[in-house]
């Protein structure tokens, strides 16, 4: 998967049932995608936080974008995750991640951004999945065949994909050109209650799930298991 900003409780569950887990993050940058932004709940209505990151050629990779020079947007995200989440109930535990990544100024990439806010949650909610950077991988290869070489190059012929990605892999011969076994993720977000929210607002960030449920409710939550 793709390394995404904030991103939802369905990224969490392909985590959660494999072993190896690739952020893909040797794809070209798409701007306006969920790679530099995501939503979240802000006096109950769904709200959306984008990253800012400095001009960059139209095929320049997902790796080498760098975030935008004036810091100032961190401070902005920093205060409006805390009105959103600083009163609920497990707030904390989900912000953590975030606001830490946010200060470290040492940053300036914006995969490294992302890949250290979904490495927090992940350790916090216990996820035994090895993690791994296709860029660093150095597998070619297209589409399906991209994928095809990184499932080779960590020893295994089986992939779990997210739904959204069957018609392109069925149309690329997966299975039959690259003699692999495909699984396809299947996973629906269950509403539970949110803070001030007149009707349950789905597919936010996990941090609207952990501000809610907390840590062990989240993880029974991305599992599909009920609380």
């Amino acid at each position: 998967m793709q390394p995404t900003y904030l991103p939802w409780a369905g990224y969490f569950n392909l985590m959660a049932h494999v072993d190896d887990f690739v952020f893909l993050d040797d794809v070209q940058f798409e701007r306006r995608s969920w790679q530099s932004r995501n939503r979240i709940l802000l006096d109950g209505h769904e709200h959306l936080l984008t990253v800012p990151v400095r001009k960059s050629a139209r095929d320049t990779r997902l790796d080498a974008i760098e975030l935008a020079s004036d810091d100032g947007w961190r401070d902005v995200h920093a205060r409006v995750l805390e009105a959103a989440y600083g009163r609920a109930p497990f707030g904390r535990e989900g912000l953590e991640p975030v606001l830490g990544a946010l200060a470290d100024r040492t940053i300036v990439k914006l995969a490294d951004l992302t890949v250290r806010i979904i490495e927090g949650w992940r350790s916090a909610l216990g996820l035994s999945a090895r993690t791994h950077r296709a860029s660093s991988l150095g597998c070619g290869g297209s589409r399906s065949e991209h994928l095809a070489l990184i499932c080779r190059a960590l020893g295994t012929r089986d992939y779990l994909s997210p739904a959204g990605s069957e018609a392109y892999l069925t149309e690329d011969r997966f299975i039959s050109q690259f003699n692999m076994h495909l699984s396809i993720q299947s996973f629906l977000p269950r509403p539970y209650t949110q803070m001030r929210a007149a009707q349950f607002v789905s597919h936010l960030s996990l941090l609207d799930v952990i501000a809610h449920l907390g840590m062990d409710g989240a993880n029974r939550y991305i599992r599909g298991e009920s609380a």
